[in-house]
């Protein structure tokens, strides 16, 4: 039997080089798809990873096994039409399978990563060994030939990477990247069919007209669901998928949604309204620091909807404020429906939160307030012995810290953030609900931490006239609960692992 013949090597350089990339691309991709529905945490990262790793193993190995059974120039088409198909059929299946699968249990999140990447990435990744197969016509260059095509997917990847990441989704929606992909594979793999056709008139297609047909039709419709699937985005940034919504109960009010997560609530009509129940402990912290209305030089690390910063402009005019905020989307987005105004007294940086504060002076401020978040967990790099000595840093010495942190039963990420705190602090108070304290329930926390030792009696105070009640830990009662937790440090912050209980 005659071997067939080798492809051109330009066209099997970027055969080889497309899929690596298209592969790369829609990896990407996916983190941003399943984000909205079980979260942007360690985990999931971890899953769409090692689900895509999967797929290319079994990929290349079916690849390779077909490869060796049939002659790969009839394979080489319907692999890129398949994977067109399968491409488009993503945005559909995770975003009615995502409103399923809401949530960050370990077997939702396998699957959703699944239905994002395994099929069109097994597809892909059958497509170098096709074409190393077509290559090896000279058994004396096998080394050259499979190190070529090895070197050139590896470079498609990182082309992709690199592309997607600085320029793809900053110029469009994660939906116009899928279905834009999906239509090159498709004219990929129609106009490699038709060469091959031209170039060898009897070559055999696979399949019959009507089954090619079916496949066609297929596709289409996978566009057309992508296309018209339901988005939980009103607009996509480059970290989040946002949505405002309006409350029916009261005219101004504005719920910000941050990955399907209620993230922050604005009244339009008064700033001074807070929502949330850990905003009200924020703001009772703030309503003890210096003397009643008196300015105060505030730094926020995270800004979500601003609603702190808008809170101290309007209780306290004359402070000075600045907000590191690391999604210019999002205040983009809070400027254009949630009202928020900047300038001289209200700041805003764009920028991660840890390198915006080593930028910061000595003694400072007289409030930081830590509240950023990615989906429900703190940053890593931000929950930091490191991170909380440089915060002591920028503190004056009768300033405070107040740090915003979201934990589930049994309460380990709190304990090690306390415990992280008190590494670089001498006086550190917790306020949060009994219930949680004791662990029945998840919640967010509210670290406090200074300097100085803080006015607890007027903190209390100031507590009980929130709207549930809440405790104020601090002393030996703090200790029993940190109960030797480990410090978390830069070597050393599993906070998705310790938050995940």
């Amino acid at each position: 039997m005659e071997a067939p013949r080798a492809l051109p090597s330009g066209l099997a350089t970027t055969l080889v080089f497309v899929a690596s990339g298209a592969g790369l691309v829609l990896e990407i991709v996916a983190l941003r798809l399943v984000g909205p529905y079980v979260g942007v945490t360690l985990q999931v990262s971890s899953s769409v990873i090692g689900i895509s790793l999967g797929a290319i193993a079994y990929g290349t190995w079916l690849g390779g096994r077909l490869a060796d059974r049939f002659d790969p120039r009839i394979l080489l088409a319907p692999a890129l039409l398949l994977a067109a198909i399968a491409t488009a059929l993503t945005l559909p299946l995770v975003r009615w399978g995502g409103e399923i699968l809401r949530g960050g249990a370990a077997p939702a999140v396998l699957l959703l990563a699944g239905l994002a990447v395994f099929v069109p990435m097994l597809l892909l990744s059958t497509v170098t060994p096709l074409v190393v197969k077509l290559q090896l016509s000279d058994l004396s260059r096998t080394g050259a030939v499979v190190g070529r095509l090895s070197s050139i997917g590896t470079l498609g990847g990182i082309t992709a990477t690199l592309v997607t990441g600085f320029i793809f989704v900053a110029a469009m929606p994660s939906s116009w990247i899928v279905l834009s992909l999906a239509g090159l594979l498709a004219v990929s793999g129609f106009a490699l069919g038709w060469w091959l056709r031209r170039r060898h008139p009897d070559l055999a297609v696979p399949g019959k007209p009507r089954t090619r047909a079916a496949l066609v039709t297929v596709g289409l419709f996978g566009a057309g669901l992508g296309a018209s699937a339901p988005t939980p985005c009103d607009v996509e940034t480059a970290y989040h998928c946002a949505r405002v919504q309006k409350d029916a109960q009261v005219p101004g009010g504005r719920t910000l949604l941050l990955n399907s997560a209620r993230h922050s609530y604005v009244d339009l009509n008064d700033p001074e309204h807070l929502e949330f129940a850990y905003v009200q402990w924020l703001g009772a912290v703030i309503d003890v620091q210096k003397a009643a209305a008196a300015p105060l030089d505030a730094l926020h690390l995270g800004g979500g909807g601003f609603t702190v910063p808008e809170y101290i402009a309007a209780t306290r005019p004359g402070s000075r404020q600045l907000v590191l905020e690391l999604d210019g989307g999002l205040v983009e987005l809070d400027k254009r429906e949630l009202g928020l105004r900047t300038g001289p007294d209200l700041q805003v940086r764009v920028g991660d939160a840890r390198i915006g504060l080593a930028e910061r002076p000595d003694q400072a401020y007289d409030v930081v307030v830590g509240d950023a978040f990615g989906h429900l967990v703190v940053p890593w790099h931000l929950a930091t012995r490191e991170m909380a000595t440089d915060i002591a840093r920028v503190l004056r010495p009768t300033g405070v810290y107040a740090q915003n942190v979201i934990d589930y039963p049994p309460n380990r990420f709190i304990r090690a953030e306390l415990a992280t705190v008190e590494a670089a602090f001498p006086h550190v108070a917790l306020i949060a609900p009994r219930d949680a304290l004791e662990g029945r329930t998840g919640s967010n926390f509210v670290i406090l931490a200074a300097k100085s030792p803080l006015p607890l009696d007027e903190i209390r105070n100031h507590l009980d006239l929130v709207d549930e009640p809440v405790e104020l830990v601090s002393g030996p009662a703090l200790d029993a609960f940190v109960h030797g937790a480990r410090v978390l440090t830069d070597d050393y912050a599993p906070v998705d692992q310790l938050l995940a209980g």
